[in-house]
C-alpha cells in the first residue's frame, strides 16, 4: 500500500544513513550508494570492523542501535535510511541478544526515523519471514506457515519484519522490506559463515559438504536492490531479493572448478541432522555453549525452496545476475585475499 509521506526535514539534503554498515549487506549498499554520488552517513558501533569500507568517501558516527539518541542523532538531516543491522546468530544458546538487536534495533530505528521525517526506510530482512511452499516457488502473497519448526533465529526476523509492516500501516513509516536469500560475492571481510564456507570448499580446505539446496543472491544485486526500493519500492511492501535455486552439487561444483580443485563429497541430509544432534548434545554435556554444529542450523540449511522475485522484477526493475557470476567474484576475491596477506 502507498502511505503517506513524512514531511521533508528543516535543511535537508540528499544525504542517506546507513546502519549496520560494517556488515556484508550494509557495507554493499554503502559502496554503492558513494559510487553514485551520494552523500553517505554511516552509523557504527565502536567496536565495528570497519575494513569493509575502507577508503570509502562517508561521515561515520558513532552509536548503537540499542541507542536511541544515537539513532536520532544520526538520522538528523538524512531523507532516506537502510537499516541492515542483522544479528544472525542462530548458534546462541539464549537467543536474547539476538533477539534485542533485531527486533529492538529495529523498533529505535523506525521510532528515530519517524522522529526526524526520513522520506523512505529501507529494511533488509531475510527469506526466512516467507513462508514455505512445497508444491511450487514461493512468493510474498504465502502466509508464514512453519511458525512450528523455526529456530528462534527466524522467529525472532519473522516479529521484526511483523513489527516493521506495523508501522508502515499504523505510524506511517515510509518503509519497504526486502527479505534476501543466502548472500555471495566479494568484499566480505569478516567473513559471513556462508560466504566463508564457499571458500573454504573452493580452496579445498572443505571436502564434504552438506546435499542439499539454496536460494542464492549475489551481494551486489542486493545493494542494488536496497537503492532501487528507496526509489520505486511500494510503501508497507516486501520483496523477495533471491536468484537462483541451486544444489550443493552444482553450487560448490562451480566454486572447486574455479580453483582447479576437486568438487566436494556430499553427505546425506539425515546424516548430517544426526552427527549435528549428537555433537550438540556432546557439547552440552561438556558444558560447552554457542555451538555452531547444533541441529537447527542444518535444518535451516536446507529448509528453503525456490523463491519467486518476480514483484521484484516487474515492480523495482531488479534484474539479478547469473549464479556463475556470483561464485567466480567471491573465489576470485578471496583467493586474492589470501595471496596478499601471503605477500604481507
Amino acid at each position: 500500500m502507498d502511505g503517506p509521506q513524512a514531511e521533508r526535514p528543516a535543511g535537508a539534503d540528499d544525504r542517506v544513513l546507513v546502519t549496520g554498515a560494517s556488515g556484508f549487506v550494509g557495507s554493499h549498499v554503502t559502496r554503492m550508494l558513494v559510487q553514485r554520488g551520494r552523500k553517505v552517513r554511516v552509523l557504527l558501533r565502536p567496536t565495528s570492523n570497519r575494513a569493509a569500507l575502507e577508503g570509502l568517501d562517508v561521515e561515520i558516527v558513532t552509536g548503537d542501535a540499542l541507542d536511541p539518541a544515537s539513532l536520532r542523532g544520526a538520522m538528523q538531516g538524512c531523507l532516506t535510511v537502510f537499516h541492515s543491522v542483522v544479528d544472525a546468530r542462530v548458534w546462541l544458546d539464549d537467543p536474547t541478544p539476538m533477539r534485542r538487536n533485531n527486533i529492538d534495533g529495529l523498533r529505535n530505528a523506525m521510532d528515530a526515523a519517524l522522529a526526524c521525517g526520513v522520506e523512505r526506510f529501507v529494511f533488509t530482512s531475510t527469506m526466512g519471514t516467507l513462508g514455505l511452499n512445497p508444491d511450487g516457488p514461493v512468493t510474498e502473497d504465502i502466509p508464514f506457515n512453519w511458525r512450528d519448526k523455526a529456530p528462534p533465529y527466524i522467529l525472532a526476523r519473522r516479529e521484526a519484519e511483523d513489527l516493521f509492516m506495523a508501522y508502515c500501516r499504523d505510524e506511517g513509516l515510509p518503509g519497504v522490506a526486502l527479505c534476501v536469500a543466502n548472500t555471495y560475492g566479494p568484499q566480505d571481510y569478516q567473513p559471513t559463515p556462508h560466504n566463508g564456507m564457499l571458500w573454504q570448499v573452493a580452496s579445498g580446505q572443505r571436502t564434504t559438504m552438506l546435499d542439499a539446496a539454496q536460494p542464492t543472491v549475489y551481494i551486489r544485486d542486493v545493494a542494488e536492490a536496497a537503492l532501487l526500493a528507496e526509489e520505486k519500492g511500494r510503501v508497507g511492501e516486501r520483496y523477495i531479493i533471491a536468484n537462483e535455486f541451486v544444489t550443493s552439487q552444482e553450487f560448490y561444483g562451480l566454486a572447486t572448478a574455479r580453483c582447479d580443485n576437486p568438487a566436494p563429497k556430499l553427505v546425506s541430509y539425515r546424516f548430517a541432522y544426526a552427527m549435528a544432534w549428537l555433537m550438540y548434545r556432546v557439547a552440552r554435556l561438556r558444558g560447552v555453549k554457542d555451538t555452531m554444529m547444533r541441529p537447527e542450523a542444518v535444518y535451516l540449511a536446507n529448509v528453503f525452496r525456490e523463491m519467486d522475485h518476480g514483484k521484484a522484477s516487474r515492480e523495482l526493475g531488479w534484474n539479478p545476475r547469473p549464479i556463475a557470476k556470483t561464485v567466480n567474484d567471491a573465489v576470485d576475491w578471496f583467493a586474492a585475499r589470501e595471496r596478499q596477506r601471503g605477500a604481507d
